[in-house]
């Protein structure tokens, strides 16, 4: 029996919109906080909000945009978005304070967590359900390589051409994200989606309950991501390593790049589970190998294990959280699953930060090590453990 075609037309423009996006993200993310450091002359604190009020932005329109997508066309929630990142990109030349700045990133985030969540959706609409666990692997990795390439193209920008090239990239890379979702079509799933009449608004729709178990797993999980995100570099500086500190996501991307294709095909042959415990183990251990490094090459080799680890392990809980919630609440499990997800990572930034004060790198990564195992044990008493969970469940929700 032939397999239902994965790589169509809308799936390859949702995948580029959703790198687009990503790409600005990154490219304002490492950049940002050199700018107002030089610009408006803040401390590190200042400089790091423009990073915290754009996830709280973002986290916060991530509810509204789950329950607007229950209400109303994925397409137009989706282009809403499109329209408000890629307006508050051009907004970056104006501001001549830091107060300004930070007000402009408070709208980015609202953008940016919108389209997010819409382009979770879409996407899970877009995947046969038969592969869905390899479809948002392939998917994911369009976050991934933005995560690669977003860094590298801000702080070359800004450093070899300064900080006015720097936001005319973020625009163009941004209205890129704009074209490429124009693009995209209805499925017929969305389409019969909005038919259906839902209860007036309301608190208690901005919740998928379903997503909420998952995705506490990836939250606790993603304290330790942030730690890498964040302080990384910092650490390839304390070990000597600092040469090759910016192939780390690289040597992550290209391991993700081979193992993808094997992967998500397990995710939808055998379940979650055979997925996320190995995963788990190799995130810990690439983080244990991390703190022991000494050079270059044991960097790069945790940088690969973390990648074959936590990259394997972010696309398989959203496909779980997406898996387990009705067709029409897609948009919404994705926003549960992204907000409480992106807490993680806010709240690993500021706790990380404030326990690096106290300890060296090498210490705080080697205990990280420890705290992934803790997340195994998580994942199995409030997943595994749910009737929800169990795999003919599972296999009857996949072939819906």
């Amino acid at each position: 029996m032939n397999k239902p075609k994965l790589w169509t037309r809308d799936f390859i423009n949702i995948s580029l919109s959703n790198f687009f996006l990503f790409l600005t993200f990154y490219i304002l993310l490492v950049t940002l906080p050199i700018y107002a450091l030089q610009e408006f002359e803040s401390n590190a604190s200042q400089a790091g909000l423009m990073t915290t009020v754009f996830l709280l932005s973002a986290i916060l329109s991530r509810p509204l945009a789950g329950q607007w997508l229950e209400r109303d066309s994925n397409k137009k929630v989706l282009l809403t978005a499109l329209i408000i990142f890629a307006a508050a990109s051009l907004l970056y030349f104006f501001p001549k304070t830091a107060t300004g700045f930070l007000v402009i990133r408070l709208l980015h985030g609202v953008g940016f967590g919108m389209a997010t969540t819409a382009v979770g959706a879409i996407v899970a609409d877009l995947i046969p359900s038969s592969r869905r666990g390899e479809g948002m692997g392939y998917f994911v990795m369009s976050t991934n390589m933005a995560m690669v390439l977003g860094p590298f193209i801000g702080l070359t920008a800004i450093q070899q051409w300064g900080a006015k090239t720097m936001f005319i990239l973020s625009v163009i890379v941004a209205i890129g994200a704009l074209i490429t979702g124009l693009t995209v079509k209805l499925s017929k799933t969305e389409k019969a989606k909005q038919q259906v009449i839902l209860p007036a608004f309301s608190l208690k729709n901005f919740i998928e309950p379903s997503a909420v178990s998952i995705a506490i797993v990836g939250g606790f999980l993603a304290i330790v991501y942030s730690a890498l995100l964040s302080f990384v570099s910092v650490y390839a500086n304390e070990i000597h390593v600092s040469e090759v500190s910016s192939l780390f996501f690289v040597v992550y991307a290209i391991i993700l790049l081979i193992s993808r294709p094997f992967t998500g095909k397990w995710l939808d042959q055998y379940g979650p589970n055979v997925i996320v415990f190995p995963s788990i183990i190799m995130f810990a251990i690439g983080m244990f190998v991390l703190s022991q490094s000494g050079g270059a090459i044991t960097f790069l080799i945790s940088a690969g294990m973390i990648g074959l680890g936590w990259g394997t392990l972010f696309p398989t809980f959203q496909t779980i959280a997406i898996q387990n919630a009705a067709p029409r609440k897609r948009g919404l499990a994705t926003a549960t699953f992204l907000s409480i997800y992106d807490t993680g990572i806010a709240l690993g930034s500021f706790l990380i930060g404030l326990i690096a004060a106290k300890m060296d790198f090498s210490s705080l990564y080697f205990l990280c090590s420890f705290y992934i195992l803790i997340g195994a044990v998580l994942y199995y008493f409030i997943q595994v453990r749910k009737p929800v969970m169990k795999s003919q469940h599972y296999l009857k929700i996949k072939e819906q």
